[in-house]
């Protein structure tokens, strides 16, 4: 009876367990409690997949994202305030903390009120711009809803990233029109590796404040491309931080709404899709890796014994294998991981600098993993090497795995022997006969006594 009633606890517990590789508590920060019906379908979407929602307002004294000095939550949500701060609990330093403590958030923005300064100040962290104009929106007149937002535009209808972009198409694929009801827009900074777009606005988009004048051209700050929707920043812990900029495309009525395009076409959203695909590369349920059994050894004909696996010493001049199991985490399994066709895995064996940087091509597959593996002669150089692969990409959690290992120089023993190396051949001849004339020297010198002389005896 109690195995039974053990298994049936396994079972409960597996299935409410979060499709989240790092963890099923969420925190949704949200300003007016009223607000919380209008994305219902939101978190009963999220909570069918297994995480744990808890809702606090940024003014609560309960609301605290460490407990003990570590996370005591996986995940953040925050919907934007209304007032000018998020209270005095997730200040930029508590989030940024949370950041640093593998923490991931999705921030949201709205283009009905002005972003507050800490917002601002927080997003400068993560390198994401907003506009001087704080109350501006993203405007396109070739873009937009034309039942929703016939006069101002600024409901924009957008295809799915995925759609567009090959570099992303594994987490956003899909097809359909997405509506971006008053995105606050968002600008990149430098050309850091941590931050990506995922939804750019259109070429004919740019930004101004609908309650003002109809600006001059050289007034607009940014237009096309150079405006973002959505962006992103994975930190070099992997914990990942998401800039969504219109908090309504999450709300239900545009879950599923009919649209229509200036050209007459009409539509239903796919904001929901989108919704689902958005949360879970932010919150690890997609583009997650693993690194499983990493093995080295030297090259043999047949099977590695256990105790040959993965040696501390090299000898120079030695043929070495070296391979590395990667899996790929998708919603609820680990599957094996596919290099897109413009990239490959490399290996680095190296000292200060890498003497070998070579491609590690796919050899095996499991039901969970793909096992990727090269051979290569170690240089004719002793020391401590690394085996070092380094996989960073976009999207993609990092893989940084490193291995140390020491390279000697041929023992005594071990040197070929003179007489097999035919090129020494002349200098061994020369040798034996310098033997050879020697001894000859020394019988001919003790076998050729000089003859002694005849005189006569004298009385």
């Amino acid at each position: 009876m109690r195995w039974c009633l053990a298994l049936l606890l396994c079972c409960f517990l597996a299935a409410v367990n979060a499709l989240s590789s790092s963890g099923s508590r969420l925190l949704v920060v949200l300003d007016d409690s009223t607000e919380k019906s209008s994305f219902s379908t939101l978190w009963s979407d999220l909570e069918g997949r297994g995480y744990d929602v808890s809702f606090e307002s940024p003014k609560s004294d309960k609301l605290s994202l460490f407990e003990h000095g570590e996370r005591a939550y996986d995940h953040l949500l925050v919907l934007p305030p209304k007032s000018k701060g998020l209270g005095p609990n997730l200040t930029p330093k508590h989030i940024l903390d949370f950041l640093n403590k593998d923490g991931n958030i999705l921030l949201a923005l709205s283009g009905k009120s002005a972003t507050s300064s800490a917002v601002s100040s927080l997003l400068l962290e993560a390198d994401v711009h907003l506009s001087s104009d704080r109350s501006a929106v993203v405007i396109d007149h070739f873009n937009y809803d034309t039942i929703s937002a016939a006069e101002k535009h600024d409901v924009l209808l957008l295809q799915r990233p995925g759609s567009l972009r090959p570099d992303i198409k594994a987490f956003f694929d899909g097809e359909g029109v997405l509506a971006l009801p008053r995105v606050a827009p968002q600008t990149l900074g430098g050309e850091s590796a941590l931050v990506a777009p995922i939804l750019r606005a259109p070429n004919t988009a740019y930004a101004y404040n609908p309650k003002e004048e109809i600006p001059a051209a050289e007034d607009i700050e940014a237009t096309g491309s150079q405006l973002n929707i959505v962006s992103t920043m994975q930190a070099r812990n992997s914990a990942r931080f998401t800039v969504l900029g219109s908090v309504e495309a999450l709300e239900d009525k545009w879950f599923s709404a009919s649209v229509k395009t200036p050209n007459g076409q009409k539509t239903t959203t796919v904001n929901r899709e989108f919704a689902k695909q958005l949360t879970a590369w932010t919150f690890k349920e997609t583009g997650v890796l693993k690194v499983g059994e990493i093995k080295h050894h030297l090259v043999t004909d047949g099977e590695v014994a256990l105790e040959d696996l993965n040696p501390k010493i090299y000898r120079i001049k030695n043929e070495t294998f070296f391979s590395i199991e990667i899996s790929e985490y998708s919603y609820d399994k680990w599957v094996p991981f596919e290099l897109p066709a413009d990239d490959e895995l490399q290996l680095e064996f190296t000292m200060l600098s890498p003497f070998h940087r070579l491609a590690l091509e796919p050899t095996s597959r499991t039901e969970t993993s793909t096992v990727y593996s090269t051979k290569f002669v170690t240089p004719d150089q002793h020391g401590i090497f690394s085996f070092r692969v380094n996989y960073k990409r976009p999207f993609l959690t990092s893989v940084e795995e490193k291995h140390e290992v020491t390279v000697r120089h041929f023992a005594h023993d071990e040197y070929a022997r003179s007489w097999a190396i035919s090129a020494g051949w002349v200098w061994i001849a020369g040798l034996w006969s310098v033997i050879g004339g020697f001894l000859a020297f020394v019988v001919v010198w003790l076998y050729s006594a000089p003859v002694a002389d005849k005189t006569k005896k004298t009385q």
